[in-house]
């Protein structure tokens, strides 16, 4: 199961787009499937209303007692 441990966001701007920049921290499960999720997470089409994933990056990802933490950060842009 995914768990969200801490969110955060601020407002982002450039010239010529507007969004935010987004960090997160999650925990899954231990497993093999859950390892390969977050490393195809930053290719991953993330559809969300509104707003394009820009850029994702996934930081190290590290297990305690069998579960998997990583920090994601994440720039999303508004459509237009």
């Amino acid at each position: 199961m995914l768990r969200i441990v801490e969110a955060s966001w601020v407002p982002w701007a450039s010239v010529t787009f507007s969004g935010a920049r987004h960090r997160l921290l999650l925990e899954l499960d231990a497993s093999v499937v859950a390892q390969a999720w977050f490393v195809a997470l930053p290719e991953l089409e993330l559809p969300i209303r509104g707003h394009l994933v820009a850029d994702l990056q996934v930081g190290a990802v590290e297990t305690v007692d069998g579960v998997l933490r990583a920090a994601v950060e994440a720039l999303t842009v508004e459509e237009c």
